[in-house]
């Protein structure tokens, strides 16, 4: 018997999941309910979340969407998110992942107009085919990428010497005059949280905007041993920090900032040296995530990209959405 139900809230949807979507039963950082239940505290607070979830025979889909406006849906994912897609128990086959998610869209149907989800990957396909099956007009586009490093048993010794020469040289050389002082902790204290936004206050970027979202996540991950939180000083002072978490094998890139005053000295690059070696020679990790975006300096670190792709569903009853998703569909055939 085929069942779909939703939730109006995260609390709703953690109780009826009864421990399903927590770290110890899922791998996955992006997949887990604290990190939805966080993300939507603290990052859209003032828009409610439509929670969707649809079981068969024991395997289940879950859904979770933001209700930013009526009839509009997106997914429950920003800028922190390095994918977003359905999360499903039971181990379904793709026939039955495609089941389950047509209901769901189905339902969608009845009181929805617009459906937009990114940053999507490896769901694509899936998601398109089932909301189209359901009866949406759907559009996928490709919208930057996700750059990766799969060590593959090589130390860093090893990886270092397949580096492009001029990052390699650019290390040696900044190496050599550097007085900074680099460390990594795997434990939070209020002493490195203010020197994280210190960095940050000084770095190019413009102020976090989910600042306690990020303070919320690495008080997680230094609970549970992940957390691996990188500094360049210059003496007392922090001049670069990276925050990143370590779990299951994979290591993610959440946070980069420098000191602007610093940059013909490089201490974010020094930093990221002592960091990839760290997670590669003493974690041990079999993936290296940067996260979203196609920043040049990835490429030089990193070996492969993933495609993020944007899905835009549009409700063909609805005459306010043709002209919209006519738009979005030229835009997918002129990139």
């Amino acid at each position: 018997m085929l069942v779909a139900r939703e939730y109006r809230s995260v609390a709703e949807a953690r109780h009826a999941l009864s421990g399903a979507l927590d770290r110890a039963t899922v791998p996955s950082l992006f997949h887990r309910i604290d990190w939805f239940e966080s993300l939507h505290d603290h990052c859209f607070p003032q828009i409610p979340v439509r929670i969707c979830n649809a079981v068969e025979d024991g395997k289940a889909v879950w859904l979770f969407l933001l209700s930013p406006k009526a009839g509009r849906l997106s997914a429950l994912a920003n800028w922190y998110s390095f994918d977003w897609s359905p999360i499903f128990l039971g181990a379904p086959d793709p026939i039955v992942q495609r089941r389950l998610i047509e209901v769901i869209a189905q339902k969608l149907l009845k009181d929805s107009t617009q459906v937009d989800l990114y940053p999507v990957t490896d769901t694509a396909s899936l998601l398109l085919e089932a909301f189209r099956r359901a009866g949406w007009f759907g559009v996928r586009r490709p919208m930057g990428g996700r750059h990766l490093l799969r060590p593959e048993g090589r130390g860093f010794a090893d990886y270092w010497t397949e580096r492009p020469g001029r990052l390699r040289t650019l290390i040696a050389r900044k190496s050599r005059a550097s007085r900074f002082t680099l460390g990594i902790a795997d434990r939070l204290t209020d002493g490195l949280w203010r020197d994280y936004t210190a960095v940050h206050e000084r770095s190019w970027k413009q102020p976090e905007p989910g600042l306690s979202f990020l303070r919320a996540l690495a008080e997680r991950e230094s609970a549970a041993g992940t957390l691996r939180l990188g500094f360049a000083r210059l003496e007392d002072q922090p001049v670069a920090a990276q925050l990143w978490t370590v779990e299951n094998g994979t290591a993610l890139i959440h946070k980069l900032a420098h000191d602007q005053a610093f940059d013909g000295a490089s201490p974010g690059s020094l930093l990221s040296h002592a960091m990839f070696a760290h997670v590669m020679d003493q974690d041990g990790v079999a993936l290296i995530d940067y996260g979203t975006g196609d920043n040049g300096y990835k490429t030089d670190w990193m070996e492969a990209r993933e495609t993020l792709y944007r899905l835009d569903f549009f409700n063909p009853r609805c005459a306010s959405v043709w002209l919209p998703a006519a738009r979005t569909a030229i835009s997918a055939l002129v990139g």
